[in-house]
């Protein structure tokens, strides 16, 4: 279920046309012979927000490190308590979708569920819902209950949460979460915007500032399914810990995802405005995921991969940009087989046939902060992003915001603003409107009245349409 997996979602849109994009499965070849020195952060000129306020005294920040666990390959899951008396679960974090839904019922891929009927506090709303993901889907009941976060905000808070009754190719054996948790905007909860998100009833009973963090802590370790490595979902804030140098935002364009603008992509040093051409000696199988690529122990992939490079407008000031730089030890990730001999790696990144995804492969690098209240999304090099003391990520800028496009990259059509779609519609209904007038108009009179009281049957047609 690579959808709900690869979980932490930044949909991009390119600069200039606003063409959604994906990142392509076959690049332009590395330049690269030797391992690239690390270029220390350019800092910015503004500095970024440190802390969060905290208006209630109920945020401590320093008790949310380290609440998450889980690895990119199955997601990072966090420990909630639901219901009266609490039943504890681990819930995915995805900021890819909106809805909050735990198990409902028992399913041979879990150990646990949610069983609504010990709760004395839980009410059903009778809605069945279902969200289906790239990969995997689920229906089941809407109901509301209450929940805590033992590591998050002190407190317990009355949430829209859906019991999953049926799922298909959601739960996968011997994963070690029971729910997922949607940060996105309401515009993608299901059934209806309406349905209020876990995070907007937090932000609303609990009195926080609308802004959440996130840093996972999988870079260079292996993806075993195991649920051993760390990271941090921070609610209502930032925790300066988390991160090295300065916070660079970049303006949200859409609240559905964490919609944001791709000025430039780069591969190797090399703007993506070129032909697509594939890295000698590495096939489509690769780059879709579908096949490893190995290696003697005593040597190391990352000679043969290049830089990769997102360019993200300021949204400080505009005219401006920032670069995010991924090294092959962030994207390239070590997976765990029976080789004794060998080390073997997989492709991190998922196609996408919409947009390009900034999912948990390229956050593992980055602490990203989601900052609604300002509508915008910053980044910062994360404290944790390192492999074998090497810093597998870069920010740097600022730079001139040219928007460059790329003619490899796929645009998606299929989702027009419905303003453009309502505005052609009515450009289209006038020009009728206008030609069936200027054809009558040019009809020759078929009576003559000299009585100027008479109105004659062109000219009523002509009026009752203007009526």
């Amino acid at each position: 279920m690579r959808g709900a997996l690869q979980t932490l979602t930044l949909l991009a849109l390119l600069g200039g046309a606003q063409t959604k994009f994906s990142i392509p499965l076959r690049i332009s070849p590395a330049l690269v012979s030797q391992p690239q020195p690390v270029s220390t952060t350019t800092a910015k000129d503004i500095m970024g927000l440190a802390l969060a306020s905290d208006p209630s005294g109920n945020i401590n920040f320093m008790t949310m490190v380290n609440n998450l666990e889980g690895d990119s390959g199955r997601g990072y899951y966090l420990e909630m308590m639901i219901g009266t008396p609490p039943q504890a679960l681990n819930i995915l974090v995805d900021t890819g979708s909106s809805n909050f839904a735990v198990a409902g019922a028992p399913n041979p891929d879990i150990s646990k569920y949610f069983d609504s009927e010990a709760s004395s506090t839980y009410q059903s709303l009778g809605l069945e819902v279902t969200v289906r993901y790239t990969q995997g889907s689920w229906t089941g009941v809407l109901g509301k209950d209450v929940i805590s976060v033992p590591k998050g905000v002190n407190g317990t808070f009355l949430v829209n949460i859906a019991s999953i009754l049926e799922s298909e190719s959601f739960f996968m054996p011997q994963i070690k979460w029971q729910g997922i948790l949607g940060m996105a905007y309401s515009t993608l909860a299901k059934p209806s915007s309406s349905v209020e998100t876990f995070f907007d009833s937090l932000v609303k009973q609990a009195n926080i500032p609308n802004i959440f963090s996130m840093q996972m802590c999988g870079a260079g370790l292996p993806t075993t399914g195991a649920g051993v490595n760390g990271g941090s979902l921070v609610m209502g804030g930032i925790e300066p810990v988390l991160y090295t140098g300065d916070i660079w935002y970049t303006p949200i364009t859409e609240e559905w995802y964490y919609q944001v603008e791709v000025l430039k992509f780069e591969v190797g040093g090399m703007n993506l405005n070129l032909d697509c051409r594939e890295i000698q000696n590495f096939n489509t199988e690769f780059w879709t995921g579908l096949q490893l690529a190995c290696w003697e122990k005593t040597e190391e992939p990352w000679l043969y991969f290049p830089d990769l490079s997102i360019y993200l407008r300021d949204s400080d000031n505009a005219s401006r940009s920032f670069r995010l730089t991924m090294k092959p030890q962030l994207y390239i990730q070590s997976v765990m087989t029976f080789r004794e001999d060998m080390n073997c790696y997989r492709f991190g990144i998922s196609p996408s046939s919409n947009a390009l995804v900034i999912g948990a492969t390229v956050m593992e690098g980055f602490y990203t902060i989601f900052d609604r209240e300002e509508k915008r999304v910053g980044f910062a090099v994360s404290s944790c992003a390192e492999v074998n003391n090497v810093r597998v990520s870069e920010i740097s800028g600022p730079f001139t915001a040219t928007d460059v496009s790329s003619n490899c990259i796929a645009s998606n059509p299929l989702r027009e603003p419905i303003m453009w779609i309502i505005s052609y519609s009515l450009m289209t209904f006038c020009g009728i409107v206008l030609l069936v007038l200027v054809v009558l108009l040019l009809l020759p009179n078929r009576r003559h009245n000299d009585n100027p009281e008479v109105v004659n049957d062109e000219s009523s047609l002509v009026r009752h349409r203007w009526k």
